[in-house]
């Protein structure tokens, strides 16, 4: 079927278009196989609006008004439309056969299943071109930065060694022995493929414990994998087994972090998966942490975003309904399990295997938190877009199952998870915490939030490296990252104040230190307007500075002429004023 024809009626006119905080607009609506446009031309400096119907999480056909406006005379169908990026709009429409039609076909096109028919396949900007390499970076060469890395850096000999123990495996080449892991991993040198092989069949959906992180100040790892399947009868693989003796080989003891309570881990064992035990697993301390996943975490958005959306709650109901949605508790679950993982690999000197049951969302979310907090390289603008491509895409977390909806649809289906915009929120609150630590900015991370549900680009879609070769993604897309790392669109989302910072640094898990990430759950109300343009002149106040600073103190580096720089200090007492 082609696209076209879900289009009942393509245009109407005399459309009024009313959106929060904004007066109402009348003008022509159109809709294509792709976006959703309203044009105002009643003036030469016409004004429009671009919606990807992809972005469009739910449509509500009602004779009432949402935010109060009287309605036109004449109108005979109000459409309201609810967007994944939380966006609200409503259209009244003449004519209520056109307001069914149009309705009707924007439900068809916004929820389509064939990659292929998504617009990213479609989406052909003149300053882009699909020649060259897709993406930022590879297992191949994540391996040989981090050999490069751990050479230069490395404070002891032992660390170099310890980087000689690992090896790039093609093991999974077709994508056989697990289908949601990439063609290359990173894994012991002494384990061989046939033992990766059989550690794939003991582990749920085939995920092996493979290398996420090494440190480079003293060679202790991070690996992440899936649940064993031990099951009811207390399976045991050898070749798991030596696969994890393999990992911390040389050291006393290495910590297994469970994102499932013991609970959890038990009744898993009674249905086949189960938990690494003491006796199969001599040198590995397993700790349990428990992370909320699936449709807990989901139902989690939804209260906190129909909180947020309801401008008539009192103080005290507004921090009940915020308290009841649970969503800082999952926030906090995610820093307090990251910085575990951090003091295990950091203070303790011991490596860490992290792992849930399916190893594609929580785990996910731990591993790479870890690594923000202990990796400067993952705190600036590139290394943060590499860490989340090799750790969340290239690692097979399922974004076109778990983003299929976002807070505001009515079809809920199974596999629905915010597990990447919790990272985001976690991101955030490190951000705020240590303002000069990231070089990229609350910008970048509203951008991703808003590009994972519905993009232009195909950096998203699928949920594995598979499925996107089977669908021609890196061949027939964009990527998103590459675009953001050219030079005229990456100043967008530069931390104007970042001071690069070798150490790790150590974020509060303190309830009073979380707070809600205002700029994405509040983005569309006058508060998020006030802070756009406190951004903006945090900016000019930068520039300013640098101007005066001269050429010589632009790389983020210590002036020692104190006549020509104005102290850090008197610059924070500026952005303080704001």
């Amino acid at each position: 079927m082609e696209l076209s024809e879900h289009i009942k009626t393509a245009n109407v006119e005399e459309v009024t278009l009313r959106r929060p905080f904004h007066p109402a607009l009348r003008g022509t609506l159109c809709v294509t196989s792709h976006h959703l446009l309203f044009s105002d031309r009643k003036d030469e400096a016409s004004w429009q609006l671009l919606i990807l119907l992809r972005n469009i999480d739910a449509i509500e056909k009602s004779v009432e008004n949402l935010f109060g406006y009287p309605r036109t005379v004449g109108s005979s169908g109000t459409i309201t439309i609810k967007c994944k990026d939380l966006l609200v709009l409503q259209l009244e429409i003449p004519g209520m056969e056109e307001c069914l039609n149009i309705a009707s076909s924007i439900e068809a096109l916004s929820a389509l299943e064939s990659v292929t028919e998504m617009y990213p396949f479609f989406y052909r900007p003149s300053h882009l071109t699909l020649h060259g390499t897709w993406g930022l970076t590879s297992t191949e060469q994540y391996y040989k930065q981090t050999e490069r890395l751990c050479v230069s850096t490395a404070v002891c000999v032992c660390v170099c060694e310890q980087w000689d123990r690992w090896r790039v495996s093609t093991v999974n080449s077709d994508y056989t022995v697990c289908p949601s892991y990439p063609c290359a991993v990173i894994v012991p040198r002494e384990v061989d493929d046939e033992k990766l092989v059989q550690s794939a069949r003991f582990r749920q959906g085939g995920r092996f414990p493979v290398l996420s992180y090494c440190h480079h100040r003293n060679g202790m790892v991070i690996m992440r994998s899936s649940q064993p399947l031990t099951g009811a009868n207390r399976k045991r693989c050898k070749e798991d087994e030596l696969l994890l003796q393999a990992v911390i080989d040389g050291s006393v003891l290495g910590y297994i972090i469970d994102l499932r309570s013991a609970q959890q881990a038990q009744q898993a064992w009674m249905t086949g998966g189960g938990f690494e035990s003491k006796s199969s697993y001599r040198h590995w301390k397993r700790i349990h942490r428990h992370h909320e996943r699936g449709k807990v975490l989901q139902e989690s958005l939804i209260k906190l975003v129909e909180a947020c959306s309801d401008p008539s709650h009192s103080v005290d109901r507004w921090l009940s309904k915020l308290e009841n949605s649970k969503w800082l508790s999952h926030v906090h679950s995610a820093l307090s399990t990251a910085g575990l993982v951090v003091e295990c690999v950091e203070r303790d000197g011991h490596s860490v295997l992290v792992h849930g049951s399916e190893g594609t969302d929580s785990t996910l979310l731990v591993s790479s938190l870890a690594q923000l907090i202990l990796d400067p390289a993952s705190r600036t603008f590139t290394g943060f877009l590499c860490l989340l491509e090799r750790d969340w895409i290239q690692a097979g977390h399922p974004f076109q199952q778990r983003c299929a909806h976002s807070a505001f649809s009515h079809a809920r289906l199974k596999q629905e998870c915010p597990s990447f915009l919790l990272l985001l929120d976690c991101v955030w609150q490190v951000w705020r915490q240590f303002p000069l630590a990231l070089e990229f900015s609350e910008a970048l991370l509203l951008r991703l939030a808003q590009e994972v549900y519905a993009s232009n680009y195909g950096t998203f879609l699928c949920n594995n490296e598979q499925e996107r070769c089977a669908a021609g993604v890196k061949e027939n897309t964009h990527c998103l990252f590459q675009s953001l790392l050219s030079p005229d669109i990456e100043e967008q989302y530069l931390n104007p104040l970042y001071e690069p910072n070798d150490l790790t640094i150590w974020p509060s898990v303190h309830p009073q230190s979380l707070q809600l990430w205002t700029g994405l759950f509040l983005r569309w109300t006058e508060y998020a307007q006030n802070m756009e343009e406190a951004r903006e002149e945090v900016w000019s106040i930068v520039k300013e500075h640098r101007e005066k600073a001269g050429p010589n103190q632009t790389n983020n580096t210590p002036s020692t002429h104190c006549d020509t720089l104005t102290p850090f200090e008197n610059l924070m007492d500026e952005l303080t004023i704001l």
